[in-house]
C-alpha cells in the first residue's frame, strides 16, 4: 500500500442497526447472535446514534434500580452524538480521532446514508494484517 486508504476499505459494510424505539432486550439479542459490541442507532431512517455494549450493560445494571429489563428501550441508553465520518475520511484522521477521544466506533456514511461501521477490532484486524506483510514469518514459524 502506498497511500493512505480511505475509511470506506476497510470499514464493516451494511452494519447491523437497531431502531431508536426498540428494546434493549432485542440489541443485546442482535449483539449476542452476530458477536458485535457496536449498533448505529436510527430513527425512521436516519441515523440518531450508537448503542455500545458497555453502554447497554450500564443501562441493565441491577444495582442502579432501573426498571425492569423489558421496559429499557435503546432511546434510555444509546450514544446521540456519535462519531460519524464520510466514506471518504482518509483512515489516519478517522483513528487519530478515535484514539484522541478514547472511541470504539466510528459510523460511516455515504451520501448521508448510513454505508457502515469502523471498530477498534476492525483497525486492531487491520493492524495485523499490516504487521504480517511487514514481516512475514520465516519458513517453519506458526501464525497464530
Amino acid at each position: 500500500m502506498d497511500h493512505i486508504p480511505m475509511v470506506a476499505s476497510v470499514m464493516t459494510p451494511f452494519p447491523y442497526w437497531i431502531d431508536v424505539d426498540d428494546s434493549l432486550r432485542r440489541a443485546r439479542g442482535l449483539m449476542v447472535e452476530h458477536q458485535i459490541r457496536h449498533l448505529p442507532v436510527m430513527r425512521r431512517r436516519s441515523l440518531v446514534g450508537v448503542l455500545s455494549d458497555r453502554d447497554l450493560k450500564r443501562a441493565l445494571d441491577p444495582t442502579l434500580g432501573l426498571p425492569p429489563e423489558d421496559e429499557l428501550f435503546v432511546r434510555d441508553a444509546y450514544v446521540s452524538d456519535p462519531y460519524i465520518v464520510d466514506s471518504s475520511a482518509p483512515l489516519d484522521v478517522v483513528l487519530e480521532h478515535m484514539a484522541c477521544h478514547h472511541l470504539g466506533s466510528a459510523l460511516v456514511t455515504s451520501h448521508g446514508r448510513l454505508a457502515g461501521i469502523f471498530t477498534a477490532t476492525d483497525a486492531c484486524r487491520l493492524y495485523c494484517d499490516h504487521l504480517r506483510k511487514l514481516f512475514p514469518p520465516r519458513s517453519g514459524e506458526d501464525v497464530a
